[in-house]
């Protein structure tokens, strides 16, 4: 699991390839779409979604002579999982910080 979150959260780690996967969210785009917005060239958004591909997140297909990318929402899902293991742990030491303080707890 570890080896998935490293690679995701490394491809994610930078502005421009976050920014692609939150424009692609909304749908499919095509390379020159998703280069515009940050002023950068065709090649360069080539190699930040060459990353993305390489990491899972996101798939690129030809059509015509247009590339195509799309997210893939499946590849989230070990990122969502520990999210949720983080959020059950946070909320059940929440939990028990308030027994504690309100003295309903015995420390244990």
């Amino acid at each position: 699991m570890f080896r998935v979150l490293t690679r995701t959260f490394g491809a994610l780690a930078d502005p421009t390839r976050l920014a692609v996967v939150g424009r692609l969210s909304r749908g499919d785009a095509t390379m020159g779409e998703l280069a515009e917005p940050h002023r950068i060239t065709r090649p360069a958004m080539t190699k930040h979604v060459t990353v993305l591909v390489d990491a899972g997140l996101v798939s690129r297909r030809r059509v015509g002579r247009t590339v195509v990318c799309s997210l893939r929402p499946e590849a989230f899902s070990e990122v969502e999982q520990w999210l949720g293991d983080l959020t059950t742990y946070w909320n059940s030491t929440v939990d028990r910080l308030e027994e504690l303080l309100r003295g309903d707890g015995d420390g244990h």
